[in-house]
């Protein structure tokens, strides 16, 4: 993991290497979905997080941060509890608000950049 100190970088997205980011099994409602992801920077406090994250095709629940990305690859149905259903696919930025309760149906592997704010 990178920290707040790093110098300034650049990071080509589409094929920067992830690891492996194991999903809670209760998280799972179809598939078997894999999450990958890789922190490039983090806060000094730990409460703020920008990095890169991917998962493969099923169906998964979460709970949000406080979350802005961008779509660099793949697709998805994002329904937020309560709220709007978002399409998502490249180019697509989404912000997320901490607490929301959301399904991902990912369509097509899908890579996004975020920022995520704790």
């Amino acid at each position: 993991m990178t920290t707040h100190d790093q110098p300034s970088f650049a990071v080509h997205i589409p094929d920067a290497e992830l690891e492996a980011e194991p999903l809670d099994p209760a998280q799972i409602v179809s598939g078997t979905p894999e999450v990958t992801g890789r922190v490039l920077w983090e806060s000094a406090d730990g409460k703020q997080l920008r990095g890169i994250w991917q998962i493969t095709p099923g169906v998964v629940t979460d709970t949000e941060a406080d979350e802005l990305f961008v779509v660099v690859s793949g697709r998805a149905t994002v329904a937020v509890e309560g709220g709007a259903t978002l399409e998502i696919g490249p180019g697509d930025a989404c912000v997320l608000r901490e607490g929301d309760r959301t399904t991902w149906t990912v369509h097509e592997t899908l890579r996004k950049a975020y920022h995520i704010s704790l």
